[in-house]
């Protein structure tokens, strides 16, 4: 499988609407698919009855448009036709960019935002690590380090903002049946694909308006640059001749008030005691009293507090604080037992006689600093997959949020696990890592946990492709055991762990009226 680097952000080059377009990123080259506009297979017109995650949501409501025939509207169509009449070619490139999909680029620019801020803090001159400061984003050391579990987090937010938004977006549609100009007026030449779902209103400012809502609290450095995109997205809507100035206000009101809710939501989900060091004490000496004899401690010098200690209590999105206790891994392997000897001997072994192949996939699966970490590696995967399967924006939103959050599930489970066992990395027995190392507990494996609970949900809404999904879920645990930093165990019972994980989203997704 080629590797697909994820360091700055893609800019597409096209001479003309639906030509190809040359991918090119400042880091490190790539080849992305090209990701052209299409007619959804279907329009899911039912769409606005299936259940939102935030149950206040389906009581917002949408102004109805004015009539077709109206001098308001009448005049919007002029201004459409006004605009679209002589772009430019960067107008042109923007259209096409953002016909890929709403759903689609607002995720790629998550995660590369994402990208962008998975840097560790250094240490100062007191060898103390500083904490990202919230209130300052852009001072030393950058608000946030958006490590693997800030990322999953990011991500299910954006996700669910988006599917809930355009749930009720299709109830609205399909409610007040307002057509798109171009089937309005047929002097209008729609420069994307239109596929006879309603305009009003339009799902891509719904989708622009929830995003930048949630995104600008996420990463609150980035306000001008998702500005910038906010904007391009809704001009692009009016150059494109796909909807009137109405349609794109009805959605900015609509997005913004449902990612408000999803805001309130994020606010009070325990993400802000997740760093409280003043539990590892407490944490440290249950797991001696499990039979742990040599907890985890920070290889780093000067030694580097544990990440996210209290994430485990963070709340999970698709089963209760008691489903998370319930399902927690067994206790390891420990410390002198046999078992745990002949793990620690495979790594060794390892050690002196790793593969090329081992390397590749240690490498391959690393997603360590400068990268997306494994939630974003999954949920481009999940966005490749849903754009060829040409899913209309809701079931897009649909398939990213049920990934989204068993993914940040999988993160708040496997915190729980870490921190509740304390077990050491095998670097603390002798063990050399080219990966990077870590900075919390080994057991269990995040890259196993993740990758199951993704593929399990994939495997459900493409189950022609359920068998790739387990085999890269199972390669990307391995990895971890190639790379030296997991015992087999951490990675054998992440990988039970994450599709107990993924099954809670998938009887989600079986109940939400989608019919899949």
């Amino acid at each position: 499988m080629k590797k697909y680097f994820q360091h700055t952000f893609l800019k597409t080059s096209l001479l003309v609407v639906g030509c190809l377009p040359m991918v090119t990123s400042c880091e490190k080259e790539i080849m992305e698919p090209v990701r052209n506009s299409y007619v959804p297979i279907s329009v899911d017109a039912n769409a606005g009855t299936w259940k939102t995650y935030l149950p206040t949501a389906a009581e917002i409501t949408v102004p109805a448009p004015k009539a077709t025939s109206s001098p308001e509207y009448l005049a919007e169509l002029a201004n459409v036709k006004q605009l679209s009449a002589s772009l430019t070619k960067e107008q042109q490139e923007k259209v096409a960019y953002w016909g890929a999909g709403a759903v689609y680029r607002w995720n790629e620019i998550g995660r590369e935002l994402s990208a962008k801020y998975n840097l560790p803090p250094a240490s100062n001159a007191e060898g103390k690590y500083p904490l990202p400061d919230a209130a300052n984003p852009l001072a030393d050391p950058k608000f946030p380090f958006a490590n693997p579990p800030y990322t999953a987090r990011a991500l299910a937010y954006l996700s669910v903002a988006q599917y809930d938004a355009l749930v009720l977006t299709w109830k609205h549609k399909y409610a007040y049946k307002r057509q798109a100009p171009s089937e309005v007026d047929g002097s209008i030449k729609a420069l994307l694909p239109v596929s006879g779902i309603p305009a009003y209103p339009s799902e891509d400012a719904v989708v622009a308006a929830s995003s930048f809502v949630i995104l600008k609290a996420m990463f609150p450095g980035e306000v001008p640059f998702l500005e910038q995109k906010l904007k391009e997205h809704q001009d692009a809507r009016l150059w494109a001749g796909m909807n009137v100035a109405s349609d794109l206000k009805a959605g900015v009101d609509l997005g913004n008030a449902v990612a408000a809710q999803v805001m309130n939501r994020a606010r009070t989900d325990g993400m802000s005691a997740s760093n409280n060091q003043a539990l590892t004490p407490g944490m440290i000496k249950l797991a001696k009293n499990l039979g742990v004899k040599t907890p985890w401690m920070s290889q780093e010098t000067p030694a580097r507090p544990p990440m996210l200690p209290n994430y485990g209590a963070v709340q999970t999105w698709n089963f209760d604080k008691s489903t998370l206790v319930k399902i927690r891994p067994a206790l390891p392997h420990l410390e002198g037992s046999a078992e745990f000897e002949k793990d620690l001997n495979e790594l060794r072994s390892i050690q002196k006689n790793q593969t090329r192949e081992q390397a590749r996939i240690a490498n391959y699966w690393a997603d360590g600093v400068g990268s997306y970490t494994p939630p974003g590696h999954w949920l481009r995967t999940a966005a490749n997959v849903a754009h060829e399967a040409k899913y209309s924006e809701v079931r897009m939103a649909r398939t990213l949020a049920l990934v989204g959050t068993s993914l940040m599930d999988a993160g708040i489970g496997c915190w729980d696990a870490k921190f509740y066992y304390y077990t050491p990395r095998p670097q603390q027995f002798g063990l050399k890592t080219s990966v990077g190392l870590p900075n919390f507990p080994s057991y269990t494996s995040g890259h196993s946990t993740f990758s199951s609970a993704a593929a399990t949900v994939l495997g459900y809404l493409f189950p022609q492709q359920a068998k790739r999904f387990d085999e890269l879920a199972l390669e990307a645990s391995n990895s971890r055991v190639y790379g030296l930093i997991h015992y087999r165990v951490d990675c054998e019972m992440g990988l039970k762990h994450g599709k107990v994980i993924g099954e809670y989203a998938i009887a989600r997704g079986k109940a939400d009226g989608s019919n899949l």
